[in-house]
């Protein structure tokens, strides 16, 4: 599963410990789908387990000849290529951190059918620590648990893909809202989707404008390209301000419908019903594990990212914004 690193300017644990957040999901997500699988294969009698004891244990810092810490590296003292394990740190345990506890709400009758129900609470967990730390907590917008993309992003793609999406960024004290931002091991994806009804078919009308057609209605829709190539553009920006090489690739795409935009470009990618699967089928096939510049690159968004919340501790109706300086 992708990792929600961010999600709109909600509180983020991975804003909080990129280093690590990342690999405490790795072991959370394993252990307690081995627990569910053994409660699934013992009828479903055992308990839920949530006393202390059953919680994996965080272990020490495997500490490598000539490796060195998340820290070093991004103090610059050594810089590496490609990290294939991410170090465990040693951390003060958190309450909640561990809140992850699916349960057998009714009796798969196959693996596979128990595989979706983990996967299906698995995502909400996922969507709690994209909004929630220990001490503050943001308003998730109702959409968001139905979104089907966001779903199908983080239930089918690699782990080692961390995803932005609908990221609010703050450059020069003005909040700008992008579209959606998946780091791969290897590039930077800048996707816009443009959908609407059932076979609608877009094509490009101007600068501006676009057409929207279904049957023989026409309809001028706002250039996606738009917003695309500005995301594009602010994040290669804050790469290189970062001495960061890392490429980035534009994605447009529609999952139900046609795009007709012939012109293209080297560093764009056109993908519609026609293609939407086979180019997700290979975004899957990835095995790359995560890299050291795919974290750089995720540490620079995050730190210009806005972020809205309120503190548990207060009234609902209390919000504290805490927004972090580049």
């Amino acid at each position: 599963m992708a990792q929600l690193v961010k999600l709109l300017d909600y509180v983020s644990r991975y804003e909080n410990d990129l280093t690590r957040y990342p690999n405490q999901f790795l072991r959370l997500k394993k252990y307690q789908w081995n627990r569910m699988s053994v409660q699934w294969e013992a009828g479903g009698l055992l308990p839920i387990e949530n006393d202390e004891d059953h919680i994996p244990e965080i272990e020490e810092p495997k500490k490598k000849k000539g490796f060195p810490s998340f820290l070093q590296l991004f103090k610059g003292k050594k810089e590496v290529e490609e990290i294939e394990e991410i170090e465990d740190q040693p951390v003060e345990e958190e309450e909640d951190d561990f809140g992850f506890n699916p349960n057998l709400i009714y009796q798969p009758n196959s693996r596979e059918q128990l595989r979706k129900l983990y996967l299906d609470q698995l995502f909400h967990f996922q969507i709690k620590w994209a909004s929630s730390t220990l001490m503050d907590k943001s308003r998730v917008a109702p959409k968001y648990m139905r979104d089907s993309l966001l779903r199908s992003f983080l239930q089918e793609l690699p782990d080692s893909y961390l995803l932005f999406y609908d990221p609010i960024i703050k450059l020069q004290k003005a909040p700008i809202e992008l579209d959606i931002i998946l780091m791969t091991p290897v590039e930077c994806l800048c996707i816009t989707v443009i959908e609407a009804e059932d076979l609608a078919a877009f094509s490009d009308e101007d600068n501006r404008f676009w057409l929207k057609r279904i049957g023989d209605e026409e309809v001028k829709v706002l250039n996606p390209l738009i917003s695309l190539n500005r995301m594009t553009k602010i994040v290669t920006q804050l790469l290189k301000e970062q001495e960061i090489d890392f490429p980035v690739r534009k994605c447009l795409i529609s999952r139900n419908g046609y795009i007709d935009y012939p012109l293209g470009g080297f560093d764009l990618e056109v993908i519609d019903r026609r293609s939407y699967d086979a180019w997700f089928n290979s975004l899957k096939k990835m095995s790359t594990p995560l890299k050291f510049t795919q974290f750089r690159a995720a540490q620079t968004l995050l730190d210009v990212g806005q972020t809205t919340a309120m503190s548990r501790l207060l009234d609902e109706e209390d919000y504290a914004e805490t927004e972090e300086e580049e």
